[in-house]
């Protein structure tokens, strides 16, 4: 690839973005790798990927979730979890089965409150490399209070010891993605996406090639959007702020979280980023914008909810208490009206993850690795897990 959002190659490699960079522009091609490996297997040992997958597994799924008397979790750390924010509600209902979001640093701090014994469940386990002292430790406290529990991993690393817990396990499915999407760099950027439309295709009851013609008109969408943007978001991330503000309602509030995360981890917390709701904002939270405060709204595909979104862009236009107010709306640039909220977020999210790349570069930082001096690590790093007698 020698040219990514606006720069070349040999540019973001002096910049120290190469791999964001990178791993930001090959997002719609590592998709279509997703919707190959789930739809045909043989394509998936020729792209080198381990599906994992079969009819009789996602059979399993759907049967668990069909089950009015189960529930679900979606569980992840940090972006991971946004995952589960972003597709839990949609699921939850589509189904008979109680389905929501738990973070494994909420799940292992405190099982009591999510974890029933005498309930069927399933958990859906979303990790880049796997290798979270959280990841494993929240299956294995699980395995311990809910026998007979289901598990899902989504994950990026074959290495990974999340990638092995399953091998030889018949309460465990292994989804292993594309190598590509082990992402290099400090961020998460195509593990994010990648991951929130495996589970989509995976979890969601329509066929898989409904999914994977969604994947491709969302690939298309952000091919388009990446070619025909790039010097426009590389301006709007250049723009000397010190806050950002990220808005999305209902799933897009799990979106609006994991953008302010990345200006978060890429500037190593110099612009200070806050996400909410476009309703929820006014409740306080509109207090900290300033001339230096970029506020950007992600569109609902829902008309209802847009109604609530158009009348406070207008109100933050009117009052120009913002330096500056920006908006993504997937129905005017093209979007199919098919595509749920969740599944959009897989395109609206590449507009966040170059801001916060080029807000890096602004500030003098090398985004590969935002945090030289090891404060902040890829993995993290640190956890002690204590056991948890009872529930």
């Amino acid at each position: 690839m020698t040219q990514a959002l606006d720069l070349a190659s040999p540019q973001w490699e002096a910049l120290g973005g190469q791999h964001t960079a990178r791993e930001i522009a090959q997002q719609p091609a590592v998709w279509r790798q997703l919707a190959a490996a789930l739809l045909n297997e043989e394509k998936s040992e020729a792209a080198g990927i381990s599906a994992g997958i079969s009819a009789s597994d996602r059979a399993r799924l759907h049967a668990l979730l069909a089950d009015p008397s189960a529930q679900a979790i979606l569980t992840g750390a940090g972006t991971s979890s946004f995952i589960g924010e972003l597709a839990a509600d949609g699921l939850n209902g589509a189904w008979p089965a109680q389905v929501r979001a738990v973070a494994t640093t909420s799940l292992l701090s405190h099982p009591a409150l999510y974890l029933a014994a005498d309930k069927p469940l399933l958990l859906v386990s979303f990790a880049r490399s796997g290798n979270s002292p959280e990841s494993q430790a929240v299956v294995d406290v699980v395995r311990a209070k809910a026998p007979g529990a289901l598990f899902l991993h989504i994950t990026c690393n074959a290495e990974g010891a999340l990638a092995r817990d399953g091998d030889g396990r018949s309460d465990t499915i292994t989804l292993l993605l594309p190598p590509a999407t082990c992402d290099r760099s400090f961020a998460m950027t195509s593990s994010f996406t990648t991951m929130l439309l495996a589970a989509l295709s995976l979890l969601e009851p329509a066929p898989l090639a409904q999914a994977a013609r969604r994947i491709e008109s969302l690939a298309v969408l952000a091919d388009r959007w990446l070619d025909t943007f790039a010097a426009e978001w590389r301006e709007l991330g250049s723009l000397p702020l010190s806050r950002i503000v990220y808005l999305g309602g209902a799933a897009l509030e799990g979106l609006a979280q994991e953008a302010a995360l990345k200006v978060l981890e890429l500037t190593a917390g110099q612009v200070l980023a806050m996400p909410n709701t476009p309703l929820g904002f006014r409740h306080g939270p509109k207090s900290m914008l300033n001339r230096d405060t970029l506020v950007v709204l992600f569109h609902s595909q829902d008309a209802h909810a847009r109604l609530y979104e158009h009348d406070l862009l207008a109100e933050l236009r009117r009052d120009q208490v913002a330096g500056h107010v920006a908006a993504l709306d997937g129905s005017a640039l093209g979007a199919p009206e098919d595509l749920s909220d969740a599944w959009l977020a897989a395109a609206y999210v590449l507009l966040a993850q170059t801001l916060a790349l080029h807000q890096s570069v602004r500030l003098g930082l090398t985004p590969d690795n935002p945090f030289p001096d090891g404060t902040v690590n890829r993995v993290v790093q640190g956890v002690t897990v204590y056991a948890h007698e009872a529930i």
